[in-house]
């Protein structure tokens, strides 16, 4: 691993006009730039174009967590202050870590009250990293008091007030099409460009399909706040791999593709242990420029914020000046970044 680079090598500059407020009317048709990270050469296409890079014997594996509705509004019991708490793991039954605004406003002991008391959680410990852990009371099953009440939490930086606002928006588009288990409070963002016909083409031509499970946490896309990388802690990510992942993994005849920056650090969390078997637990794998990749070929991925974990990962994979240039690129053919954004496939 590099001890020196800086965070500030991964910086570069974003006008707000390039951050996408909103997804497109067809997930699919979303702009992908190709990368060839052998060669440096970038191809401009669309994102069901991706048909033509991915070749029978090729393995695509998918993240098939699935987002659910992690924020809540609810009141300081005993004032009017209004608190905004995201969700972001169980930790045991009914006690979860959370993100809590304004965090400053609650103690140990303080109590927050949801529609008018249906849900109260209560702060038992005040984190290092700025959450906190609360232990939700309920008037009924907890599950389901929090679909009715809570929301899917969307990045900070949309804005949209349509969009916010659209419930079936926000259940539908900030979701993938392959979303089934539960539990995370951030979408995997490279998988939100498939469609299920898209799907049916890539299996049509022989490429095989696979998933793993990681939770998506908010943290995932915070920046770097630490000087230099090598001092950046990351937050642990609770995952699972099932046996039919590791069989097709092990049979694979092609490259392993994965779909995302959770389908790397998951793949390559397995790639470090003894041997490749079903596994769970929590990984805090932070993949950065010299990292040696065991098990991933090809990435398909959104495009990074600056000075994030993220946007390093993927210069590991590719190269930090490839990958900044690309963004360059990417800049001036006016593609779209973040969530809602374009694509980007590394080969």
């Amino acid at each position: 691993m590099n001890k020196s680079l800086k965070t500030s090598d991964f910086d570069y500059a974003l006008p707000e006009e390039f951050i996408a407020q909103a997804p497109l009317k067809k997930r699919d048709a979303s702009k992908l730039l190709v990368l060839d990270r052998k060669t440096h050469q970038i191809f401009h296409r669309r994102f069901f174009d991706i048909v033509d890079y991915l070749k029978p014997g090729d393995l695509l594996v998918l993240n098939d967590t699935k987002v659910i509705p992690a924020r809540l509004i609810g009141e300081k019991e005993g004032g009017s202050a209004k608190i905004e708490v995201v969700l972001l793991r169980e930790m045991e039954k009914n006690s979860w870590n959370c993100l809590v605004r304004p965090g400053k406003r609650l103690k140990i002991g303080s109590r927050v009250v949801f529609a008018k008391g249906k849900l109260v959680a209560e702060v038992l410990e005040k984190k290092a990293d700025g959450s906190q852990l609360l232990r939700f009371e309920s008037k009924g099953v907890f599950k389901q008091l929090l679909d009715k009440l809570g929301k899917v939490p969307l990045p900070p930086y949309i804005q949209n007030s349509k969009a916010v606002s659209n419930k079936s928006f926000l259940g539908k588009r900030y979701q993938t099409v392959f979303a089934k288990s539960g539990g995370a409070s951030a979408a995997p963002t490279a998988g939100l460009h498939f469609t299920k016909p898209l799907l049916s083409k890539l299996k049509k031509k022989g490429i095989d399909i696979a998933n793993i499970t990681l939770h998506t946490g908010l943290a995932t896309f915070r920046p770097v706040y630490a000087d230099f990388i090598q001092d950046h802690k990351m937050h642990s990510e609770y995952f699972e791999i099932d046996k039919d992942c590791v069989a097709a993994i092990n049979i694979c005849r092609g490259r392993v593709v994965a779909v995302g920056t959770t389908v790397v650090r998951t793949l390559e969390t397995l790639a470090r242990k003894n041997k490749l078997e079903p596994c769970f637990g929590e990984t805090d794998l932070f993949i950065y420029p010299g990292f040696e990749f065991k098990l991933v070929d090809a990435l398909i991925t959104n495009f990074h914020f600056p000075r994030s974990s993220l946007l390093m990962l993927v210069s590991a994979f590719a190269g930090r000046e490839a990958i900044l240039s690309a963004y360059e690129e990417a800049k001036q053919r006016k593609y779209r970044f973040f969530s809602f954004g374009d694509a980007m496939l590394i080969v």
